[in-house]
């Protein structure tokens, strides 16, 4: 006799607090969790075995490790690597890491009100118009303009 407990699954994840796909049953003790209905019944079941749960499935590391593995073989560690940094990534990276950088650099003194509108108006011009260097001149810019 086929027996739905859908419900029953669903009770039991709530009881065990775990979702309701790593929820098993005992194939041949169906009836008796078809007849369970209080959550002392689905305790006892599950003390004794005819309920369980499987662990979450993770994520696999097997591809990492062999892409590890050839990366290695290919010698492309940190001792490898020759040149710059700039060498190994774009210009154009690292120039949006910096402009973003300044940005909200630019933003968080706004916010602080350590500068006003106008003045940050004028150092984001700047920063947009390649003028500022880093964020240490434009802190530099920044107490300039506010002390004028």
């Amino acid at each position: 006799m086929v027996v739905n407990i859908r419900k029953k699954r669903e009770l039991v994840a709530r009881i065990l607090g775990v979702g309701v796909n790593r929820v098993r049953f005992e194939p041949d003790k169906l009836e008796d969790v078809a007849d369970s209905i209080t959550r002392d019944n689905i305790r006892s079941l599950v003390n004794s075995g005819v309920i369980w749960t499987v662990k979450p499935k993770g994520t696999s590391r097997g591809r990492a490790q062999a892409k590890r593995a050839v990366w290695k073989v290919h010698g492309k560690g940190p001792g490898s690597k020759t040149g710059k940094k700039t060498a190994r990534t774009g210009k154009k990276e690292v120039y949006v890491k910096r402009v973003r950088s300044m940005r909200y650099h630019l933003k968080v003194l706004k916010e602080r009100k350590d500068i006003t509108n106008d003045i940050y108006w004028n150092l984001y011009k700047q920063v947009n118009g390649g003028h500022v260097r880093s964020l240490a001149h434009l802190r530099e810019l920044a107490k300039e303009a506010k002390s004028r």
